[in-house]
Protein backbone atom coordinates (compact mmCIF):
# COMPACT_ATOMS: atom_id res chain seq x y z
CA UNK A 1 0.00 0.00 0.00
CA UNK A 2 0.64 3.51 -0.54
CA UNK A 3 1.48 6.69 1.61
CA UNK A 4 -1.72 8.08 0.51
CA UNK A 5 -3.57 4.58 0.93
CA UNK A 6 -2.46 4.51 4.46
CA UNK A 7 -3.06 8.13 5.43
CA UNK A 8 -6.58 7.71 3.85
CA UNK A 9 -7.18 4.22 6.56
CA UNK A 10 -6.38 6.97 9.35
CA UNK A 11 -2.66 5.66 10.22
CA UNK A 12 -4.70 2.84 10.98
CA UNK A 13 -2.33 -0.08 9.67
CA UNK A 14 -4.98 -3.00 10.38
CA UNK A 15 -7.37 -1.27 7.85
CA UNK A 16 -5.00 -0.68 5.60
CA UNK A 17 -2.95 -4.32 6.10
CA UNK A 18 -4.50 -6.53 2.93
CA UNK A 19 -1.49 -8.54 2.13
CA UNK A 20 0.25 -5.82 -0.13
CA UNK A 21 3.83 -5.11 0.66
CA UNK A 22 4.52 -1.50 1.82
CA UNK A 23 6.28 0.30 -0.96
CA UNK A 24 8.17 3.41 0.88
CA UNK A 25 10.08 3.84 -2.14
CA UNK A 26 9.56 7.80 -3.43
CA UNK A 27 7.90 8.92 -0.32
CA UNK A 28 9.58 11.46 1.91
CA UNK A 29 11.23 10.63 4.93
CA UNK A 30 9.49 12.96 7.08
CA UNK A 31 6.06 11.69 6.03
CA UNK A 32 6.97 8.63 6.98
CA UNK A 33 8.37 9.17 10.02
CA UNK A 34 4.99 10.89 11.00
CA UNK A 35 2.95 7.88 10.09
CA UNK A 36 5.14 5.19 11.52
CA UNK A 37 5.11 6.92 14.78
CA UNK A 38 1.40 7.12 14.47
CA UNK A 39 1.11 3.56 13.62
CA UNK A 40 3.31 2.25 16.49
CA UNK A 41 1.06 4.27 18.80
CA UNK A 42 -1.51 2.26 17.79
CA UNK A 43 0.21 -0.87 17.40
CA UNK A 44 -2.22 -2.81 19.39
CA UNK A 45 -4.59 -3.13 16.24
CA UNK A 46 -2.45 -4.77 13.96
CA UNK A 47 -2.51 -7.84 12.79
CA UNK A 48 -1.01 -10.57 14.66
CA UNK A 49 1.14 -11.61 11.91
CA UNK A 50 3.22 -7.87 12.05
CA UNK A 51 2.73 -7.25 15.12
CA UNK A 52 6.26 -6.00 16.72
CA UNK A 53 8.15 -7.71 19.57
CA UNK A 54 11.44 -5.55 20.87
CA UNK A 55 13.77 -6.77 18.28
CA UNK A 56 13.91 -10.00 16.40
CA UNK A 57 16.01 -13.24 16.94
CA UNK A 58 19.31 -13.93 15.38
CA UNK A 59 20.21 -16.87 17.81
CA UNK A 60 20.22 -19.86 14.86
CA UNK A 61 23.30 -22.01 15.19
CA UNK A 62 24.15 -22.13 18.69
CA UNK A 63 25.12 -25.86 19.40
CA UNK A 64 23.60 -25.52 23.43
CA UNK A 65 21.07 -23.31 22.85
CA UNK A 66 17.60 -25.20 23.21
CA UNK A 67 14.98 -21.79 22.39
CA UNK A 68 14.15 -19.05 20.07
CA UNK A 69 13.53 -15.88 21.70
CA UNK A 70 11.32 -15.14 18.87
CA UNK A 71 9.26 -17.52 19.37
CA UNK A 72 5.84 -17.46 21.14
CA UNK A 73 6.54 -20.39 22.56
CA UNK A 74 9.41 -20.74 24.39
CA UNK A 75 9.31 -24.60 25.16
CA UNK A 76 9.86 -25.84 29.07
CA UNK A 77 12.60 -25.11 31.76
CA UNK A 78 14.18 -27.94 33.77
CA UNK A 79 15.87 -28.58 36.76
CA UNK A 80 19.48 -30.14 37.31
CA UNK A 81 20.73 -32.51 39.93
CA UNK A 82 23.30 -34.96 40.45
CA UNK A 83 24.87 -33.43 36.73
CA UNK A 84 21.65 -33.89 34.75
CA UNK A 85 18.93 -32.11 33.26
CA UNK A 86 15.77 -33.41 35.00
CA UNK A 87 11.92 -32.50 35.29
CA UNK A 88 9.49 -32.00 38.03
CA UNK A 89 6.25 -32.57 39.39
CA UNK A 90 4.17 -30.15 37.19
CA UNK A 91 4.94 -28.17 34.68
CA UNK A 92 3.61 -24.13 35.29
CA UNK A 93 2.51 -22.18 32.75
CA UNK A 94 4.61 -18.75 32.59
CA UNK A 95 2.32 -15.94 30.41
CA UNK A 96 4.03 -13.59 28.26
CA UNK A 97 4.18 -10.08 30.01
CA UNK A 98 3.01 -8.02 26.92
CA UNK A 99 0.69 -10.12 25.27
CA UNK A 100 -0.91 -12.70 28.09
CA UNK A 101 -0.71 -15.57 26.19
CA UNK A 102 1.59 -19.04 27.50
CA UNK A 103 4.95 -18.63 26.47
CA UNK A 104 6.90 -21.59 28.37
CA UNK A 105 6.26 -23.91 30.71
CA UNK A 106 8.47 -24.47 34.21
CA UNK A 107 9.09 -27.93 35.36
CA UNK A 108 8.53 -27.16 39.50
CA UNK A 109 10.10 -29.79 41.65
CA UNK A 110 7.18 -30.73 44.97
CA UNK A 111 7.82 -31.51 48.34
CA UNK A 112 8.33 -35.33 47.24
CA UNK A 113 10.93 -34.63 44.96
CA UNK A 114 14.09 -32.59 47.38
CA UNK A 115 15.16 -35.76 48.18
CA UNK A 116 17.68 -35.96 44.91
CA UNK A 117 18.81 -32.67 46.10
CA UNK A 118 19.60 -32.55 49.48
CA UNK A 119 21.12 -36.14 49.12
CA UNK A 120 23.27 -34.10 46.30
CA UNK A 121 24.00 -31.31 48.32
CA UNK A 122 25.18 -33.26 51.52
CA UNK A 123 27.44 -34.88 49.37
CA UNK A 124 29.90 -31.46 49.26
CA UNK A 125 32.06 -31.15 52.68
CA UNK A 126 32.29 -28.36 54.74
CA UNK A 127 35.53 -28.06 53.39
CA UNK A 128 34.33 -27.11 50.08
CA UNK A 129 34.51 -28.64 46.47
CA UNK A 130 37.95 -27.13 46.13
CA UNK A 131 40.12 -24.75 48.52
CA UNK A 132 43.55 -23.32 48.83
CA UNK A 133 44.98 -26.57 49.99
CA UNK A 134 42.55 -29.25 47.76
CA UNK A 135 42.43 -29.85 44.84
CA UNK A 136 43.50 -25.88 43.34
CA UNK A 137 43.61 -27.13 39.99
CA UNK A 138 39.84 -26.25 40.05
CA UNK A 139 40.61 -22.61 40.53
CA UNK A 140 42.37 -22.97 37.05
CA UNK A 141 39.30 -25.10 35.49
CA UNK A 142 37.13 -22.12 36.37
CA UNK A 143 39.23 -19.52 35.14
CA UNK A 144 39.75 -21.51 31.25
CA UNK A 145 35.64 -21.65 31.69
CA UNK A 146 35.25 -18.12 32.15
CA UNK A 147 37.38 -17.20 29.55
CA UNK A 148 36.00 -19.37 27.22
CA UNK A 149 32.49 -18.02 27.99
CA UNK A 150 33.45 -14.40 27.55
CA UNK A 151 34.72 -15.21 24.71
CA UNK A 152 31.48 -16.52 23.82
CA UNK A 153 29.72 -13.68 24.78
CA UNK A 154 31.66 -11.69 22.60
CA UNK A 155 29.54 -12.93 19.70
CA UNK A 156 27.05 -10.59 18.39
CA UNK A 157 24.79 -14.12 18.11
CA UNK A 158 25.29 -15.04 21.56
CA UNK A 159 24.95 -11.30 22.97
CA UNK A 160 21.60 -10.80 20.87
CA UNK A 161 20.62 -14.20 21.87
CA UNK A 162 20.27 -13.32 25.62
CA UNK A 163 19.57 -10.04 25.16
CA UNK A 164 15.80 -10.76 23.04
CA UNK A 165 15.71 -13.60 25.85
CA UNK A 166 16.19 -11.53 28.93
CA UNK A 167 13.72 -8.92 27.05
CA UNK A 168 11.14 -11.68 26.74
CA UNK A 169 10.74 -12.22 30.10
CA UNK A 170 11.26 -9.55 31.64
CA UNK A 171 10.19 -6.57 29.26
CA UNK A 172 13.02 -3.94 28.55
CA UNK A 173 14.42 -1.41 25.79
CA UNK A 174 17.30 -3.26 23.48
CA UNK A 175 19.81 -0.58 25.69
CA UNK A 176 19.00 -1.86 28.99
CA UNK A 177 19.16 -5.52 27.75
CA UNK A 178 22.23 -5.35 26.06
CA UNK A 179 23.92 -3.54 29.29
CA UNK A 180 22.85 -6.27 31.39
CA UNK A 181 24.53 -8.85 29.02
CA UNK A 182 27.63 -6.82 28.61
CA UNK A 183 28.16 -6.14 32.13
CA UNK A 184 27.85 -9.89 32.86
CA UNK A 185 30.41 -10.72 29.74
CA UNK A 186 32.80 -7.88 31.39
CA UNK A 187 32.55 -10.06 34.95
CA UNK A 188 33.37 -13.67 33.27
CA UNK A 189 36.39 -11.44 31.27
CA UNK A 190 37.33 -9.98 34.54
CA UNK A 191 37.91 -13.50 36.12
CA UNK A 192 39.52 -15.12 33.12
CA UNK A 193 42.56 -17.12 33.86
CA UNK A 194 45.05 -16.46 36.75
CA UNK A 195 42.12 -14.18 38.69
CA UNK A 196 39.96 -17.06 39.77
CA UNK A 197 42.51 -18.26 42.06
CA UNK A 198 43.50 -14.81 42.87
CA UNK A 199 40.35 -14.65 44.97
CA UNK A 200 41.84 -17.29 47.36
CA UNK A 201 45.28 -15.01 47.95
CA UNK A 202 46.47 -15.87 51.52
CA UNK A 203 48.20 -13.43 54.02
CA UNK A 204 50.44 -14.50 55.95
CA UNK A 205 52.05 -13.08 59.49
CA UNK A 206 56.39 -14.44 61.19
CA UNK A 207 55.66 -16.23 64.37
CA UNK A 208 57.61 -15.78 67.39
CA UNK A 209 60.41 -18.17 66.85
CA UNK A 210 61.42 -20.14 63.83
CA UNK A 211 59.81 -22.49 62.26
CA UNK A 212 56.52 -20.50 63.38
CA UNK A 213 54.40 -18.29 60.91
CA UNK A 214 50.32 -17.75 60.77
CA UNK A 215 48.68 -17.71 57.32
CA UNK A 216 45.36 -16.45 56.51
CA UNK A 217 42.91 -18.26 53.81
CA UNK A 218 40.02 -17.68 52.34
CA UNK A 219 37.60 -20.68 52.96
CA UNK A 220 34.62 -22.22 51.24
CA UNK A 221 31.79 -22.50 53.07
CA UNK A 222 30.43 -26.18 51.22
CA UNK A 223 27.02 -26.40 50.51
CA UNK A 224 25.27 -23.11 49.79
CA UNK A 225 21.97 -21.49 48.69
CA UNK A 226 21.27 -18.52 46.12
CA UNK A 227 17.85 -17.16 45.53
CA UNK A 228 17.88 -14.34 42.79
CA UNK A 229 14.43 -11.91 41.69
CA UNK A 230 12.98 -11.31 38.07
CA UNK A 231 14.17 -8.07 37.27
CA UNK A 232 18.22 -8.92 36.67
CA UNK A 233 17.19 -12.64 34.67
CA UNK A 234 21.17 -12.85 34.03
CA UNK A 235 23.24 -10.35 35.59
CA UNK A 236 22.78 -11.32 39.40
CA UNK A 237 22.06 -15.21 39.58
CA UNK A 238 25.37 -15.41 36.98
CA UNK A 239 27.64 -13.33 39.06
CA UNK A 240 26.70 -14.72 42.28
CA UNK A 241 26.52 -18.21 40.70
CA UNK A 242 29.98 -17.87 39.69
CA UNK A 243 31.40 -16.57 42.83
CA UNK A 244 29.94 -19.35 44.89
CA UNK A 245 31.46 -21.90 42.29
CA UNK A 246 34.94 -19.58 42.52
CA UNK A 247 35.50 -19.94 45.90
CA UNK A 248 35.08 -23.73 45.73
CA UNK A 249 31.29 -24.32 47.23
CA UNK A 250 28.38 -26.35 45.94
CA UNK A 251 25.48 -24.31 45.38
CA UNK A 252 21.76 -24.31 44.85
CA UNK A 253 20.27 -21.69 42.66
CA UNK A 254 16.64 -20.81 42.54
CA UNK A 255 15.34 -18.05 40.09
CA UNK A 256 12.11 -16.20 39.78
CA UNK A 257 10.50 -18.45 37.46
CA UNK A 258 9.00 -16.01 35.48
CA UNK A 259 12.39 -15.80 34.25
CA UNK A 260 14.03 -19.03 34.93
CA UNK A 261 14.85 -19.91 30.84
CA UNK A 262 17.29 -16.85 30.87
CA UNK A 263 19.50 -18.94 33.71
CA UNK A 264 18.67 -22.34 32.39
CA UNK A 265 20.27 -21.29 28.52
CA UNK A 266 23.15 -19.49 30.68
CA UNK A 267 23.74 -22.93 32.53
CA UNK A 268 23.69 -24.39 29.12
CA UNK A 269 26.57 -22.46 27.68
CA UNK A 270 28.18 -22.55 31.13
CA UNK A 271 28.23 -26.22 30.49
CA UNK A 272 29.25 -25.77 27.10
CA UNK A 273 32.52 -24.52 28.08
CA UNK A 274 33.73 -26.94 29.99
CA UNK A 275 31.65 -26.31 33.82
CA UNK A 276 31.04 -29.37 35.17
CA UNK A 277 27.26 -29.61 35.54
CA UNK A 278 27.50 -32.07 38.65
CA UNK A 279 28.68 -28.68 40.57
CA UNK A 280 25.48 -27.28 41.19
CA UNK A 281 22.05 -27.75 41.71
CA UNK A 282 19.34 -25.63 39.98
CA UNK A 283 15.68 -26.24 41.23
CA UNK A 284 12.43 -24.60 40.22
CA UNK A 285 9.92 -24.66 42.53
CA UNK A 286 7.39 -22.37 44.53
CA UNK A 287 8.54 -20.44 47.15
CA UNK A 288 7.43 -22.44 50.08
CA UNK A 289 8.89 -25.79 48.88
CA UNK A 290 12.53 -23.18 48.72
CA UNK A 291 11.60 -22.68 51.82
CA UNK A 292 11.15 -26.44 53.31
CA UNK A 293 14.56 -27.35 50.97
CA UNK A 294 16.44 -24.58 52.75
CA UNK A 295 15.13 -25.93 56.27
CA UNK A 296 16.41 -29.78 55.76
CA UNK A 297 19.35 -28.66 53.47
CA UNK A 298 20.66 -26.13 56.44
CA UNK A 299 22.86 -24.43 53.88
CA UNK A 300 26.26 -23.32 55.37
CA UNK A 301 25.01 -19.81 53.51
CA UNK A 302 22.60 -18.08 51.98
CA UNK A 303 22.48 -15.33 49.25
CA UNK A 304 19.07 -13.77 49.11
CA UNK A 305 18.26 -10.77 46.78
CA UNK A 306 14.58 -9.45 47.00
CA UNK A 307 11.81 -8.49 49.42
CA UNK A 308 13.10 -7.44 53.01
CA UNK A 309 9.44 -9.34 54.44
CA UNK A 310 11.33 -12.92 52.83
CA UNK A 311 15.03 -11.64 53.94
CA UNK A 312 13.99 -11.40 57.68
CA UNK A 313 12.26 -14.14 57.46
CA UNK A 314 15.24 -16.46 55.89
CA UNK A 315 17.46 -14.62 58.52
CA UNK A 316 15.51 -16.19 61.62
CA UNK A 317 14.61 -19.63 60.04
CA UNK A 318 18.25 -19.78 58.57
CA UNK A 319 19.68 -18.97 62.01
CA UNK A 320 21.10 -15.69 60.74
CA UNK A 321 23.28 -17.20 58.47
CA UNK A 322 22.40 -15.44 55.31
CA UNK A 323 23.90 -12.78 53.13
CA UNK A 324 20.81 -10.24 51.71
CA UNK A 325 20.72 -7.64 48.99
CA UNK A 326 17.12 -6.26 49.56
CA UNK A 327 15.44 -3.66 47.19
CA UNK A 328 16.29 -0.38 48.91
CA UNK A 329 14.48 2.41 49.58
CA UNK A 330 16.59 4.62 47.08
CA UNK A 331 17.04 8.33 47.48
CA UNK A 332 18.79 11.02 45.13
CA UNK A 333 19.64 14.46 47.09
CA UNK A 334 20.26 17.64 44.69
CA UNK A 335 22.00 20.30 46.79
CA UNK A 336 22.55 23.53 46.73
CA UNK A 337 24.27 24.55 43.45
CA UNK A 338 22.65 24.54 39.89
CA UNK A 339 24.44 24.64 37.24
CA UNK A 340 25.02 27.45 35.05
CA UNK A 341 25.04 25.51 31.98
CA UNK A 342 21.60 24.76 30.21
CA UNK A 343 23.30 21.25 29.18
CA UNK A 344 24.18 20.59 32.95
CA UNK A 345 20.58 20.90 34.14
CA UNK A 346 19.32 18.59 30.72
CA UNK A 347 22.01 15.86 31.74
CA UNK A 348 20.72 15.72 35.45
CA UNK A 349 16.82 16.01 34.54
CA UNK A 350 18.07 13.33 31.66
CA UNK A 351 19.68 11.02 34.64
CA UNK A 352 16.52 11.78 37.12
CA UNK A 353 14.53 10.10 34.65
CA UNK A 354 16.70 7.32 33.80
CA UNK A 355 16.85 6.73 37.26
CA UNK A 356 13.96 6.11 38.03
CA UNK A 357 12.21 4.72 35.15
CA UNK A 358 14.54 2.70 32.97
CA UNK A 359 13.05 -0.73 33.23
CA UNK A 360 9.95 0.86 34.22
CA UNK A 361 11.23 1.35 37.90
CA UNK A 362 12.41 -2.47 38.21
CA UNK A 363 15.95 -2.14 39.53
CA UNK A 364 17.31 -2.56 42.89
CA UNK A 365 18.59 1.01 42.56
CA UNK A 366 16.15 3.19 41.12
CA UNK A 367 15.65 6.47 42.24
CA UNK A 368 12.71 6.35 44.80
CA UNK A 369 12.54 9.99 46.19
CA UNK A 370 14.08 13.28 44.85
CA UNK A 371 15.13 15.45 47.30
CA UNK A 372 15.05 19.28 45.65
CA UNK A 373 17.06 22.11 47.03
CA UNK A 374 14.70 25.22 46.86
CA UNK A 375 17.17 26.12 44.32
CA UNK A 376 16.30 23.64 41.87
CA UNK A 377 12.64 24.03 42.73
CA UNK A 378 12.78 27.27 42.03
CA UNK A 379 14.99 28.33 39.77
CA UNK A 380 15.35 25.60 36.85
CA UNK A 381 12.42 23.73 34.65
CA UNK A 382 14.01 20.79 36.26
CA UNK A 383 10.48 18.94 37.03
CA UNK A 384 9.24 20.28 33.53
CA UNK A 385 12.33 18.59 31.76
CA UNK A 386 11.89 15.26 34.21
CA UNK A 387 8.10 15.39 32.74
CA UNK A 388 9.10 15.93 29.29
CA UNK A 389 11.50 12.98 29.01
CA UNK A 390 8.78 10.19 30.49
CA UNK A 391 6.37 11.44 28.60
CA UNK A 392 8.16 10.08 25.80
CA UNK A 393 8.20 6.67 27.12
CA UNK A 394 6.26 4.26 25.33
CA UNK A 395 6.07 0.44 24.80
CA UNK A 396 6.98 0.54 21.36
CA UNK A 397 10.38 0.43 22.60
CA UNK A 398 10.08 -0.82 25.96
CA UNK A 399 11.02 1.91 27.59
CA UNK A 400 8.32 1.49 29.99
CA UNK A 401 7.21 -1.98 29.75
CA UNK A 402 4.84 -4.58 32.64
CA UNK A 403 5.39 -4.02 36.14
CA UNK A 404 5.83 -7.83 36.95
CA UNK A 405 5.87 -7.63 40.96
CA UNK A 406 3.08 -4.90 41.63
CA UNK A 407 -0.36 -4.62 39.96
CA UNK A 408 -2.83 -1.32 38.78
CA UNK A 409 -4.59 -1.81 41.75
CA UNK A 410 -2.07 -1.52 44.24
CA UNK A 411 -0.11 1.33 42.63
CA UNK A 412 -3.51 3.72 43.06
CA UNK A 413 -4.38 2.72 45.84
CA UNK A 414 -0.71 4.07 47.16
CA UNK A 415 -1.39 7.19 45.17
CA UNK A 416 -4.65 7.70 46.79
CA UNK A 417 -3.37 6.94 50.11
CA UNK A 418 -0.30 9.52 49.61
CA UNK A 419 -2.87 12.02 48.30
CA UNK A 420 -4.74 12.23 51.55
CA UNK A 421 -0.93 14.10 53.18
CA UNK A 422 -1.30 17.59 53.39
CA UNK A 423 0.24 19.08 50.34
CA UNK A 424 0.24 16.26 47.99
CA UNK A 425 -0.34 16.00 44.71
CA UNK A 426 0.34 13.94 41.75
CA UNK A 427 2.99 15.91 39.44
CA UNK A 428 2.79 13.49 36.74
CA UNK A 429 1.38 9.90 35.24
CA UNK A 430 -0.72 8.50 37.71
CA UNK A 431 -2.66 6.69 34.74
CA UNK A 432 -2.73 3.27 33.79
CA UNK A 433 -1.10 2.38 30.28
CA UNK A 434 -3.57 2.54 27.16
CA UNK A 435 -3.19 0.34 23.94
CA UNK A 436 -1.59 -2.81 25.03
CA UNK A 437 -2.08 -6.17 25.99
CA UNK A 438 -0.37 -6.50 28.86
CA UNK A 439 -2.37 -8.79 31.42
CA UNK A 440 -4.12 -7.86 34.39
CA UNK A 441 -1.62 -10.19 36.84
CA UNK A 442 1.13 -7.30 36.00
CA UNK A 443 1.11 -3.91 36.55
CA UNK A 444 0.92 -1.10 33.39
CA UNK A 445 1.31 2.13 34.70
CA UNK A 446 2.53 5.80 33.40
CA UNK A 447 5.87 6.98 34.63
CA UNK A 448 4.45 8.93 37.84
CA UNK A 449 5.64 11.19 40.69
CA UNK A 450 4.09 12.55 43.38
CA UNK A 451 4.92 15.23 45.54
CA UNK A 452 5.29 15.06 49.37
CA UNK A 453 6.22 18.16 50.80
CA UNK A 454 9.13 16.96 53.87
CA UNK A 455 7.42 18.03 56.53
CA UNK A 456 4.39 16.32 56.06
CA UNK A 457 6.41 13.44 55.14
CA UNK A 458 8.32 13.54 58.70
CA UNK A 459 5.03 14.53 60.61
CA UNK A 460 4.74 10.90 62.16
CA UNK A 461 5.94 7.29 62.19
CA UNK A 462 2.55 6.49 59.77
CA UNK A 463 2.98 9.04 56.91
CA UNK A 464 6.70 8.62 56.94
CA UNK A 465 6.38 4.86 56.76
CA UNK A 466 4.02 5.34 53.58
CA UNK A 467 6.16 7.85 51.62
CA UNK A 468 8.78 5.38 52.18
CA UNK A 469 7.11 2.49 51.39
CA UNK A 470 9.12 0.84 48.06
CA UNK A 471 6.83 0.46 44.76
CA UNK A 472 8.86 -1.55 42.77
CA UNK A 473 7.62 0.27 39.18
CA UNK A 474 7.77 3.57 37.31
CA UNK A 475 6.92 5.51 40.64
CA UNK A 476 8.88 8.60 42.53
CA UNK A 477 8.34 10.36 45.68
CA UNK A 478 9.74 14.09 44.95
CA UNK A 479 9.96 16.50 47.58
CA UNK A 480 11.97 19.62 48.28
CA UNK A 481 13.80 21.46 51.07
CA UNK A 482 14.93 25.30 51.99
CA UNK A 483 18.28 26.44 53.04
CA UNK A 484 17.92 25.80 56.80
CA UNK A 485 16.04 22.32 56.35
CA UNK A 486 18.91 20.12 55.29
CA UNK A 487 18.82 18.53 58.72
CA UNK A 488 15.51 17.57 58.18
CA UNK A 489 16.29 15.64 55.01
CA UNK A 490 19.10 13.85 56.78
CA UNK A 491 16.55 12.64 59.31
CA UNK A 492 14.86 11.18 56.96
CA UNK A 493 17.42 9.14 55.34
CA UNK A 494 18.15 8.08 59.17
CA UNK A 495 15.00 6.76 59.59
CA UNK A 496 14.73 4.61 56.62
CA UNK A 497 15.05 1.07 56.91
CA UNK A 498 16.89 -0.07 53.38
CA UNK A 499 20.03 1.63 52.58
CA UNK A 500 21.28 0.30 49.17
CA UNK A 501 22.15 3.29 46.49
CA UNK A 502 21.80 7.04 46.75
CA UNK A 503 23.09 9.63 44.97
CA UNK A 504 24.48 13.63 45.78
CA UNK A 505 24.09 15.91 43.09
CA UNK A 506 26.60 18.51 44.22
CA UNK A 507 29.78 19.76 44.05
CA UNK A 508 29.60 22.14 46.39
CA UNK A 509 32.51 20.45 49.13
CA UNK A 510 30.89 21.15 52.19
CA UNK A 511 27.63 20.71 51.54
CA UNK A 512 28.41 16.88 49.95
CA UNK A 513 30.65 16.16 52.93
CA UNK A 514 27.54 16.98 55.44
CA UNK A 515 25.62 14.76 53.61
CA UNK A 516 28.17 11.75 53.10
CA UNK A 517 29.46 11.65 56.93
CA UNK A 518 25.76 11.62 58.32
CA UNK A 519 24.52 8.82 55.84
CA UNK A 520 25.10 5.33 55.49
CA UNK A 521 23.65 4.22 51.74
CA UNK A 522 26.24 1.32 50.84
CA UNK A 523 26.19 2.37 47.23
CA UNK A 524 26.81 5.81 47.46
CA UNK A 525 27.33 8.76 44.32
CA UNK A 526 28.35 11.74 44.76
CA UNK A 527 29.28 14.76 42.63
CA UNK A 528 27.36 16.53 39.92
CA UNK A 529 27.06 13.56 37.66
CA UNK A 530 25.84 11.29 40.37
CA UNK A 531 23.29 8.52 39.72
CA UNK A 532 21.72 6.06 41.69
CA UNK A 533 21.70 3.43 38.33
CA UNK A 534 24.27 2.51 35.84
CA UNK A 535 27.27 1.94 37.73
CA UNK A 536 30.92 1.23 36.81
CA UNK A 537 31.66 -2.61 36.61
CA UNK A 538 33.84 -2.53 38.78
CA UNK A 539 32.19 -1.17 41.74
CA UNK A 540 30.93 -2.43 45.12
CA UNK A 541 26.88 -2.78 45.00
CA UNK A 542 25.15 -3.56 48.08
CA UNK A 543 23.97 -2.01 51.04
CA UNK A 544 25.15 -0.87 54.01
CA UNK A 545 24.82 -1.03 57.95
CA UNK A 546 23.85 -4.06 58.40
CA UNK A 547 26.18 -7.21 59.29
CA UNK A 548 24.65 -9.19 56.36
CA UNK A 549 24.48 -7.02 53.84
CA UNK A 550 26.04 -8.73 50.31
CA UNK A 551 27.79 -7.58 47.56
CA UNK A 552 28.28 -8.73 43.87
CA UNK A 553 30.37 -9.10 41.13
CA UNK A 554 33.99 -7.35 42.65
CA UNK A 555 36.53 -9.52 43.92
CA UNK A 556 35.79 -8.22 47.33
CA UNK A 557 32.22 -9.04 47.01
CA UNK A 558 33.00 -12.85 46.26
CA UNK A 559 35.10 -12.96 48.95
CA UNK A 560 33.28 -11.49 51.63
CA UNK A 561 30.00 -13.65 50.75
CA UNK A 562 31.46 -16.77 49.25
CA UNK A 563 34.13 -17.52 51.41
CA UNK A 564 35.03 -17.19 55.38
CA UNK A 565 38.53 -16.80 57.40
CA UNK A 566 40.07 -19.29 58.42
CA UNK A 567 43.61 -19.21 60.19
CA UNK A 568 46.48 -21.96 60.14
CA UNK A 569 49.74 -21.75 62.27
CA UNK A 570 52.28 -23.45 60.94
CA UNK A 571 54.71 -24.53 63.98
CA UNK A 572 57.32 -26.46 62.18
CA UNK A 573 60.37 -26.89 64.62
CA UNK A 574 62.72 -26.97 64.81
CA UNK A 575 62.19 -28.61 68.23
CA UNK A 576 63.82 -26.88 71.84
CA UNK A 577 66.79 -28.99 72.78
CA UNK A 578 67.29 -27.34 76.14
CA UNK A 579 64.98 -29.19 78.52
CA UNK A 580 64.92 -26.24 81.54
CA UNK A 581 62.95 -24.18 78.79
CA UNK A 582 60.18 -26.53 79.38
CA UNK A 583 58.58 -24.73 82.17
CA UNK A 584 55.48 -25.75 83.33
CA UNK A 585 53.11 -22.66 84.02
Amino acid sequence: VSYQRLVRAGGDLAAAWRGVPIQIAHQPAKQWGHLLRACVADHASWPESIKPRAYASSASGLPWATVRPDEQELGSVENVVDGEWVGGAELTPVVDPLNGKTMLHVSEVDESGLQPYLRCLDECPKSGLHNPLKQPERYLLYGDVSLKVAEAMRRPEVEDFFAELIARVAPKSRGQALGEVRVTRKFFENFAGDNVRFLAKSFTAPGDYTGQRTEGLRWPFGKVALITPFNFPLEIPALQLMGALYMGNKPVLKVDSKVAVVMSEFLKLLSHCGMPLEDLCFINCRDQVMHRLLLAMQPRSTLFTGSSRVAELLSRDLDGKVKLEDAGFDWKILGPDVPQRWEDIHYIAWKADQDAYAFSGQKCSAQSILFLHQNWHENSELLALIQERAAKRNLADLTIGPVLSVTNEEIEAHIAALLDLEGAEVLFGGKRLQGHAIPDCYGSFEPTAVFVPLRSMLRDAASFDLVTREIFGPFQIITAYGESELDLVLEATERMSAHLTAALVSNDVLFRNKVLANTVNGTTYAGLRARTTGAPQNHWFGPCGDPRAAGIGTIEAIRSVWSCHREIIFDEGPIPTDPTTLVQS
